[in-house]
């Protein structure tokens, strides 16, 4: 049989050309559609990879107000969330507080103690501060990574009464800074335009308009990617058929925020992306019933509860409440502040003191037309060319960072071990090994104790410096030039605020009793080599005249000799009962020292115990040939001298918080006391816990300043949602 000029034998070879045929005329659209789901699925897991590698803190700070005196106490309540969430973050336990002036200069620095997501401060602002616009600027030391913007920033007015006049105020504006962002669809391509309408119904509409040489060169095919804060809303493929392609997004997939719409070609590369905002639901309801209105000295009672018509009871956590005098100034609540977060850089202020229910739509598309994720890069995601991560999360301790410098050369000496201990009774020991910088990290624990750090190298010979560095970041946003403001500008209640403050000062109104303890150092509580093989208690034995004599007498296997003009300790190996060809390590009070001589003349009767190890000892992947520690009366290396090669500081991890105090008028002598009360905030509490019932109540007492008042008040629900509330109040 011919068939196409090809001559065949059976049948049988014609029947398995035509299924063949039909095999690859059926497979062909499940091809398509395997590339479609590749494209998409390479695109989403990426993503998700990137979230989670590189998941992003966000820090908000409630501070009891937005204008100070110079030397007034700045109180202060920092939320740490997770932004992608957007519920509290688990986290970091440190956060790091700053208050800028308009040259970039810190003139407040505190690290506050995070739990179970936020953490109270307080600060005293310098009474040398000018009269001026200064930042508040929170971060934690995962953030450190993304600065100079995944930071909270907020300004406030501080005044001086002593530098005003005559002075010009330098006023800064974040909105002004240069952000660095792009503005327009990110990506423009000849041929390529997309637009955005929010519908009546709630839905999105997204036109995408393509001409035939764009269709021609880049496919008809196209990928839709939304997604709102780290959380994919929508992805799907879309078919460029026609010069203008029509797509309505059902409003229930978009995540109530700033959603990213990216759009990709077939290969998968971005060629647009934009931003729209999908409001929320209404916030979470908070009331607080109070008096409108009450006489000075009188007693001020708060009762705070959830709306009505709940389906079930929502217990708010750790609420704060301030009530301070109102000046027309607000900055916008924790809610409004996560739909943004530090994702697009600083805010403008027209948003950032704002309701953002009262922003017009114009100025937020405005607004959105500019901006840019400094998180969500897809460059970075789908490249996988991830950002370098110098500084970990502080969730169980807090780091300490330095750098070992060779003195001749200035240059960082890498591959050296420097030791850290602190003078106690019970020896803490850590190492750590320089990188190819120089650079080294310690590990300290959390909490407000003043630790007495002790570092230096392993090598007592080398010719080097330690340099700590500051915990607090030195990378700052460029400031633009300040603009000088004349005194005339002054708000009318400068004046009130400064007189208040000077009385306050004079006497001490409400100043609290000073119950604070004696700064102590804080010590281990063990000995991290645990129980040693000899352990010595001098007490147990008759006093011997010379240090030689006690290790000889009471020491087996530890000797202490006299070589020429020095003297050596070693250690026998108990098992083998072999002298170890290593000097052992040797402490005094905790403290690595180098010079037996330092041991041998020490006077007995000082001495309180004498541990030793008489084994290959490791600490991590650090080993010692044994370890001797003699252990003083006082226990605090106060009977030696610190070498020069050593470092030694006082260190505290975390700063103590006072608490808020304000005085009482519970009869009538005391509401009579001729002793003035102008309290510039009446009242601050940043840990308010609400009953079973999820109600919760404060007390106060009104001052001598007859003023209008605003009651702040913010928090989050049981399940993770912001609250809050605010209400006016007269004193009169």
């Amino acid at each position: 049989m011919m068939i196409n000029g090809k001559n065949y034998k059976n049948m049988s070879q014609i029947m398995r050309l035509i299924r063949l045929f039909l095999f690859l005329l059926l497979t062909a659209p499940s091809a398509f559609g395997q590339t479609r789901d590749i494209v998409l699925e390479s695109i989403t897991n990426k993503f998700n990879d990137y979230c989670r590698k590189i998941p992003r803190e966000e820090v908000y700070v409630q501070t009891d107000r937005d204008d100070y005196i110079a030397g007034e106490e700045l109180w202060f309540k920092a939320y740490l969330m997770d932004r992608q969430s957007s519920g509290f973050s688990s986290g970091s336990k440190i956060l790091y507080f700053e208050v800028l002036n308009s040259e970039k200069r810190p003139v407040v620095q505190k690290r506050i103690r995070l739990e179970g997501g936020f953490g109270p401060g307080q600060a005293v602002i310098p009474d040398t501060l000018g009269t001026g616009v200064y930042t508040v600027r929170a971060y934690t030391n995962w953030m450190k990574n993304f600065l100079p913007y995944n930071c909270f920033n907020k300004t406030i007015n501080i005044y001086n009464t002593l530098k005003t006049l005559g002075e010009k105020v330098l006023p800064f504006n974040p909105s002004n800074l240069n952000m660095g962002m792009e503005t327009g669809s990110k990506i423009n391509l000849f041929g390529f335009d997309i637009t955005i309408k929010r519908l009546e119904s709630g839905n999105l509409s997204l036109g995408i308009n393509t001409s035939r040489d764009f269709r021609s060169s880049i496919g008809s095919t196209c990928y839709l990617f939304i997604q709102t804060h780290g959380i994919i809303n929508l992805k799907q493929m879309i078919n460029l058929a026609e010069d203008s392609t029509k797509i309505e997004i059902p409003g229930s997939l978009l995540i109530p925020g700033i959603n990213h719409i990216t759009v990709f070609n077939n290969a998968g590369t971005q060629i647009a992306e934009k931003f729209t905002y999908t409001p929320g639901t209404e916030k979470q309801p908070l009331l607080v019933k109070s008096p409108d209105s009450c006489k000075t000295r009188e007693k001020i009672a708060l009762n705070i509860e959830t709306g009505v018509g709940q389906s079930q009871t929502i217990i708010p956590s750790g609420l704060s409440v301030s009530v301070v005098p109102a000046t027309n100034k607000t900055f916008m609540d924790l809610a409004d502040y996560m739909v943004f977060g530090s994702e697009f850089g600083i805010l403008p202020d027209e948003i950032m003191k704002s309701d953002l229910r009262d922003v017009p739509v114009e100025m937020l598309n405005h607004f959105l037309s500019g901006i840019k994720s400094k998180w969500i890069n897809w460059n970075t995601i789908l490249s996988g060319k991830y950002p370098e991560l110098n500084y970990d999360k502080e969730t169980e301790h807090h780091y300490l960072y330095g750098r070992f410098i060779n003195k001749s050369t200035q240059e960082p000496d890498a591959e050296k071990y420097l030791f850290l201990t602190m003078p106690s009774k019970h020896a803490s020991f850590q190492y750590a090994l320089t990188d190819a910088n120089g650079d080294f990290t310690f590990t300290l624990p959390l909490g407000d104790g003043v630790m007495d750090l002790i570092i230096q190298p392993e090598d007592v010979n080398s010719n080097n410096n330690i340099k700590i560095e500051s915990s607090f970041s030195t990378i700052y946003p460029e400031f633009p030039s300040a603009k000088a403001a004349s005194d005339s500008k002054l708000p009318q209640y400068f004046s009130k605020f400064a007189v208040n403050y000077q009385v306050k000062k004079i006497y001490g109104s409400d100043e609290p009793e000073d119950k604070s303890k004696p700064m102590l150092f804080k010590s281990g509580a063990k000995r991290f080599y645990g129980k040693p093989d000899i352990e010595l208690v001098m007490r147990d034995y008759i006093k011997l005249p010379v240090m030689e004599e006690v290790f000889f007498e009471l020491m087996p296997g530890v000797f202490l000799k006299k070589k020429k003009s020095a003297y050596e300790i070693t250690v026998s190996d108990q098992v083998e009962n072999r002298v170890f060809d290593r000097a052992p390590i040797l402490f005094a009070d905790g403290v690595i020292i180098n010079d037996a001589a330092l041991i041998a003349n020490l006077d007995p009767e000082m001495v309180e115990e004498i541990d030793a190890v008489r084994a290959r000892y490791f600490v991590g992947d650090y080993l010692f040939f044994g370890l001797v520690n003699v252990i003083t009366k006082t226990g605090d290396f106060s009977n030696f001298t610190l070498p020069d090669y050593a470092v030694r500081l006082p260190y505290r991890v975390a700063d103590p918080v006072k608490t808020f105090s304000s005085p009482d008028y519970p009869d009538p002598q005391s509401k009579r006391s001729r002793i003035p009360d102008f309290r510039n905030t009446l009242y601050w509490n940043p840990a308010v816990e609400a009953d079973k019932e999820g109600k919760a109540r404060v007390e106060f007492w009104s001052s001598d300043f007859a003023t209008d008042y605003i009651i702040d008040i913010q928090g989050v629900t049981s399940d993770g949602h912001p609250i809050s509330v605010k209400k006016r109040l007269r004193i009169q």
